[in-house]
């Protein structure tokens, strides 16, 4: 086998330290990350979730040292887009929208998460980000540095949150 991408493209390399265990998101930052999921299991299960959302939204936008990110994707008719949202204490940021063809799902929904990420931690001064989204199961596997098709976002995204952790031990991303 030609390892000569290896040297440009390290994620691609399975025995890459930063893929073994005791090296994922997940056991070097625990209390950096949680997640909030939509559970529907009860009649007004939908308008408790939504005042949370709401809650949410308010106490972020009250509060410089948050950002607030609103992602969502999809693909309809082989065209995906992605659609994001940041805002800072009430000001909307960055909008971006984004098109491609001939990609899946997971893909694009990796991607708008990726350049959400992106776009929120260089952004100076912020303590934590708040990323509304509908895939989740996506958002997930960010944290899940197993081998899969998809590893280079993840790596992307791996790389970015970690520098962001480690600026400030108070750093911290909700999803």
């Amino acid at each position: 086998m030609d390892n000569k991408f290896n040297k440009v493209f390290p994620s691609f390399d399975p025995l890459n330290v930063k893929f073994s265990p005791g090296s994922y998101l997940i056991d070097i930052f625990p209390s950096c990350f949680s997640f909030h999921s939509y559970i529907k299991q009860k009649k007004n299960n939908l308008e408790n979730h939504t005042n949370q959302l709401n809650d949410i939204a308010t106490s972020s936008s009250l509060n410089h040292l948050h950002t607030l990110v609103i992602s969502d994707a999809g693909i309809k008719n082989n065209i995906a887009m992605s659609i994001s949202h940041i805002h800072i204490y009430d000001r909307p940021i960055v909008k971006m929208v984004h098109h491609a063809t001939n990609v899946t799902t997971t893909k694009v929904e990796l991607f708008t998460i990726r350049y959400s990420i992106n776009q929120a931690v260089n952004l100076l001064g912020i303590l934590k980000i708040i990323i509304i989204t509908d895939f989740i199961y996506a958002v997930r596997s960010i944290f899940d540095s197993s081998i899969h098709s998809f590893q280079v976002h993840l790596a992307a995204i791996s790389k970015e949150l970690r520098k962001f952790f480690l600026t400030n031990n108070n750093n911290s991303i909700k999803f």
